[in-house]
């Protein structure tokens, strides 16, 4: 696992980087490291190692000294394994005082009100400007919550009348419905986002730590509330939304 932490300076934010692409972490430490106000602690690929790593230097219950814990997770959403998502609920089960901030090339409403809802106190978009991130980090940091401007107007619009958040009745039986997918519970939307990355029922339940049979009820409400009728149709109502690279 890897594993670059440096020593904790006080009166420093800390920050722990995660995303499976080194280059990226690697721009984000320079970047990051450029301000005097912001130490990375610790770099890692994927959510998984991100538990891991907080194992390590918390203790295998995570009850060690705050001080060895960072100030803010920067947390990439698409990763191999479990989602950043995912892996948001799973830190905050585990260190509630913890603060996230998802970074994503994904600029869709439902990814920034999932991340939300799991617990992520900012969304910014991986191609904003250098500055953005700083003062994210910083935001978050402070206990504030940070919304890409841009993300922020699509959520908004997301939320009237007509949105994609908006329950649109009398939709054809059996055709995918793209605005259901903003109406997936979280652990659904995971299961979806999964199942259209070519997941098969046994992998998810391995990764979200539940019963194969508790991913085919998820699966089952995924269907009912997308009309989706098979992953094929998943892959592609997620691809359709943005939620997928193509």
């Amino acid at each position: 696992m890897p594993d670059t932490s440096t020593a904790l300076k006080p009166g420093r934010c800390r920050v722990l980087l995660v995303d499976d692409h080194e280059l990226v972490r690697m721009g984000f430490r320079l970047l990051l490291e450029s301000a005097d106000d912001v130490e990375v602690v610790g770099e890692v690929g994927s959510g998984e190692q991100a538990l891991a790593w907080l194992r390590e230097r918390l203790g295998p219950a995570l009850d060690g000294p705050a001080q060895a814990a960072p100030d803010v997770v920067v947390m990439d959403v698409a990763m191999p394994g479990i989602t950043g998502i995912e892996a948001t609920r799973q830190l905050l089960a585990r260190l509630p005082a913890l603060k996230v901030l998802a970074l994503s090339a994904h600029e869709d409403a439902s990814h920034v009100r999932h991340l939300m809802r799991a617990g992520g106190r900012g969304y910014l978009s991986k191609r904003s400007p250098p500055q953005a991130l700083l003062e994210a980090v910083r935001q978050v940091a402070r206990g504030q919550r940070y919304l890409d401007p841009a993300l922020a107007q699509a959520v908004a619009l997301d939320e009237l009348p007509g949105g994609l958040h908006a329950p649109r009745a009398h939709a054809p039986s059996g055709s995918p419905r793209p605005a259901a997918v903003a109406a997936l519970s979280e652990r659904e939307f995971e299961v979806f986002l999964q199942l259209a990355r070519g997941a098969s029922v046994a992998d998810i339940a391995a990764q979200l730590h539940i019963s194969p049979r508790t991913v085919g009820t998820h699966l089952y409400h995924v269907k009912q509330k997308t009309g989706c009728r098979n992953q094929a149709e998943i892959t592609l109502l997620a691809l359709q939304q943005g939620l997928l690279a193509p």
